[in-house]
């Protein structure tokens, strides 16, 4: 046996292995909930998808249904705190301009609000089926906190390449994001001039300009 057969059949073996582990791990995401799948949640999910959560959202979305934003402040380094500047407007106003050519950058924001409005969906029916039977839903797992940590420090640096110069030309020391969704009003009140919808918001926690990045 020469040795170039031999690299050849060990190449083989090494890439069968793989693809069998793979599509051993690409099962077990299948299957129903378990301990296993629990237990290695992380490291299954790093291999299937590395990226973002991919299921059936990603092609049928929900319809808009609401209106979707950051606003952030800023800390300077002496202490002052900047008000409030809507770092998500300029860019939905430069869409409604450019209608053929419209810029997509609002889209970074928009998604990644709604990833972290959006759980994953097996666990998310398993923590309503607890609640209903009033015991303790299943906490958030190290995953899920990783991927908001992460989302939260995206739309701080996003924040802070938007904003002003309000630190009289000096860098902030801190930027905290002030997230908002605008509920439309229903279609039912399409009609009514004076329907105004819901909004909500959500003040995350205040970000070193150093650790943002």
């Amino acid at each position: 046996m020469t040795e170039r057969v031999v690299v050849r059949r060990a190449v083989l073996v090494s890439g069968a292995a793989l693809l069998g582990a793979y599509l051993a791990t690409a099962a077990l995401t299948q299957a129903p909930l378990n301990p296993v799948k629990l237990r290695y949640y992380n490291e299954i999910h790093s291999v299937t998808e590395p990226y973002l959560s991919q299921n059936w959202m990603l092609f049928a979305p929900d319809p808009l249904s609401d209106d979707r934003g950051i606003l952030a402040r800023a800390k300077c380094g002496n202490g002052r705190l900047t008000g409030f500047y809507d770092v998500t407007r300029p860019y939905v106003d430069r869409v409604q301009r450019d209608r053929f050519f419209p810029s997509r950058i609002n889209r970074l924001v928009s998604g990644t609000i709604t990833q972290m409005d959006t759980p994953d969906p097996v666990l998310e029916r398993l923590r309503d089926k607890e609640v209903e039977k009033k015991k303790r839903p299943v906490p958030l797992l190290p995953d899920e906190k990783a991927s908001r940590n992460k989302a939260e420090i995206f739309l701080a640096r996003y924040s802070l390449s938007q904003l002003p110069k309000v630190c009289d030309g000096a860098a902030p020391s801190a930027v905290q994001v002030r997230m908002y969704v605008h509920e439309l009003p229903s279609w039912s009140q399409r009609k009514d001039s004076s329907a105004k919808g819901r909004t909500s918001f959500e003040d995350l926690k205040w970000r070193n300009t150093e650790a943002v990045g």
